[in-house]
């Protein structure tokens, strides 16, 4: 009995072995194909349409996000707050590019009643690309919840900017691209949103929100042939990040965007580049013990603060 019972304990190791096994080297593979071979047989985006809307425009990843696709043959809608921004990211585009744009003002902080404006700008468009990208934290650095400035109102703001932003942006464009059976929405969420986060909260929330949006969207839709992605980066040198130095784990603003669109057709979410991803993956694996993952993103989060207050002071010198 007790070599039976020896016998079958040893079996279910090595099954359990074997699982583990396989299934690294599956995501090893799955790596492979959506890190290196989309950089060989890129998705024609084309046939999604012939113009983008990308929204925070003018800064960082969606400046970017709106360059690379206009170089990529994209007409370009930029929205965002500030006009003169605006103006200038367009004229850029159109001088290098030679593509058409579109500027929208709008403050995204605001309440449901700003999206009239867009929807009548929109109509007469062939939308094929929407990337909800516009966000916000609530200070210069992490910080505390209750040190938020002026907390109520500026909680407010951050949920209408990064949540009901994408929610009313994909509201106006999602209907004609179920009519023509095609079309690509990118959500622009975070890692940070993909575990809790202290010091940057409401900011990780609301980032968790817009990656499970993204990802039941791309259930719900992906027979009509709309593909939604949700989009998950580690750290990107901006100015939200306080322009951290890039390096070999922090990503410049387009070096990150030009790898994450060439995971387009390859995946619905991703880190979006290869060392965002590598980092993802330890991390995720790590996290999957409970109390490991609230001390790590713990320490995380600190070190994160620290780096943000020197970034700070090094620009009041």
């Amino acid at each position: 009995m007790e070599y039976l019972l020896s016998q079958g304990l040893n079996m279910l190791g090595q099954l359990a072995l074997c699982y583990l096994v396989t299934k690294q080297l599956w995501t090893i593979l799955k790596g492979f194909r959506i890190h290196f071979l989309s950089r060989v047989w890129r998705t024609d985006l084309r046939k999604y349409g012939g113009w983008a809307v990308v929204t925070g425009a003018t800064d960082g990843i969606g400046k970017s996000y709106a360059e690379e696709l206009a170089k990529r043959g994209f007409d370009i809608v930029l929205i965002s707050r500030t006009l003169e921004k605006l103006k200038n990211v367009a004229k850029g585009i159109e001088e290098q590019t030679k593509r058409k744009t579109k500027v929208i003002q709008l403050d995204f902080t605001g309440g449901p009643e700003i999206y009239p404006k867009v929807e009548k700008e929109l109509e007469d468009l062939d939308i094929g690309i929407l990337v909800n990208n516009v966000g916000m934290s609530y200070s210069p650095e992490p910080t505390m919840f209750l040190n938020v400035p002026d907390v109520s109102q500026k909680v407010t703001a951050i949920m209408n900017c990064n949540m009901m932003s994408a929610v009313q942006m994909t509201a106006i464009v999602l209907p004609k691209m179920v009519q023509r059976r095609k079309g690509l929405i990118i959500n622009v969420s975070s890692q940070v949103g993909a575990h809790p986060f202290p010091l940057l909260t409401i900011y990780s929330a609301t980032k968790a929100f817009l990656d499970y949006f993204s990802r039941s969207l791309h259930i719900e839709y992906k027979s009509k042939g709309i593909v939604v992605q949700s989009v998950l980066p580690m750290f990107v040198s901006t100015n939200l990040t306080q322009n951290l130095p890039s390096n070999l784990l922090v990503k410049t603003a387009p070096d990150f965007v030009r790898e994450a669109l060439n995971t387009v057709g390859y995946t619905h979410r991703t880190n979006g580049c290869l060392s965002h991803s590598i980092q993802g993956y330890i991390i995720n694996n790590i996290l999957s013990d409970t109390l490991l993952a609230s001390k790590l993103m713990e320490k995380i989060a600190k070190s994160v603060e620290k780096s943000m207050k020197e970034a700070v002071q090094q620009k009041k010198k």
